[in-house]
């Protein structure tokens, strides 16, 4: 019994308010009404939408709540993802009997991720629908994918959970080099094509790079960007440029040799994606543009990635390692 969509992601942080402040005025989200108390013991949560995107806000100083920890140990970061089911608890049942532990109603650990639940919803379930405020016009348009790091030697485990134990199938994988590192990629995907999970691990043989990276300050697992889709990312990313939103920037040769590199044209002039630092990939179907917002997180483990795909359904390696050396470029002006 597989998941077929996302019903929303849960971000544990230090400070809801603050968090969904950034949100709201960086990337247009709106957010609902609050609930809880940021008084010390209590716990606030805070529901944000925009498009079919529904995320949620939640802090705590209750010990018995699992943000508490969750902060402690990785700063702030993306802890639950609720999956809607056709059959929530047959979707549950799955997953425990694959290696899942089971945590509060509805809701398991992911084999091998620590900190990170899996929480499943029940299609039609009023409650849930409620809790997230309804939006307008969107910037932005869904959640397209979550990239999740693991430590060396764990991937092929993870991959196999998330086929036995959620019914997923992966869609591609490929052994990744940039100079020196590498690392392991493998996507899965629910059969739907609505759930994506970009699973990363380190080849530790070669040097340390940017998964080992993340793997350290985040002191294990983790995800590390979540994408979002949006039907027009050139007007999303000045938008949201406007609003305070930093991106990492592209080196002008990249834009020299894109006409070289995909031989035909995306649809943006090549000027305008200059100009915006924006990237672009295809495969069989068509382009896919693509941007990384700078990181904002103190230890730098997480960030936003933006996205529009003109026909492109899959996951290439020129995709993978654009986030991978664009990663890279912020680190090198962080250390220089």
């Amino acid at each position: 019994m597989s998941a077929h969509r996302i019903d929303h992601v849960e971000f544990y942080v230090q400070d809801a308010d603050l968090a969904a402040a950034d949100l709201v005025d960086g990337y247009a989200f709106t957010a609902g009404t609050a609930e809880g108390t940021p008084a010390p013991g209590g716990t606030r949560s805070i529901p944000l939408a925009q498009g079919s995107i529904r995320l949620r806000l939640t802090s705590s100083h209750d010990p018995a709540h699992r943000a508490p920890a969750y902060v402690a140990r990785h700063g702030d970061g993306l802890a639950v993802i609720a999956l809607g089911c056709a059959d929530a608890a047959a979707a549950l049942e799955q997953a425990l009997a694959h290696g899942a532990e089971p945590l509060d109603t509805g809701s398991c650990t992911l084999p091998g991720l620590d900190d990170i639940a899996l929480r499943f919803v029940q299609d039609g379930d009023p409650a849930a629908a409620a809790a997230f405020p309804r939006t307008g016009s969107a910037l932005l348009e869904e959640i397209d994918h979550l990239a999740v790091c693991v430590p060396a030697g764990t991937l092929a485990d993870t991959v196999a959970f998330c086929e036995a134990g959620l019914g997923f199938r992966p869609i591609f994988g490929e052994y990744i080099e940039v100079g020196a590192q590498a690392m392991d990629s493998v996507v899965v995907q629910s059969p739907s094509g609505a759930v994506t999970f970009t699973l990363l691990e380190p080849d530790t043989s070669r040097r340390p790079g940017q998964i080992d990276d993340f793997l350290q300050a985040h002191q294990g697992p983790g995800v590390q960007h979540l994408a979002f889709r949006t039907d027009d990312i050139a007007h999303a990313v000045r938008t949201c440029t406007e609003r305070g939103v930093g991106f990492l920037s592209t080196p002008g040769v990249y834009y020299d040799l894109l006409a070289e590199r995909l031989g035909t044209d995306s649809g943006i002039p090549v000027p305008a994606l200059r100009d915006l630092h924006v990237l672009v990939d295809q495969d069989h179907g068509g382009h896919l543009l693509q941007i990384f917002t700078r990181s904002a997180h103190t230890r730098r483990t997480f960030f936003f990635e933006l996205i529009e795909r003109r026909g492109a359904a899959t996951f290439g390696t020129a995709n993978i390692k654009a986030l991978y050396e664009a990663v890279q470029r912020q680190q090198a002006v962080a250390n220089a």
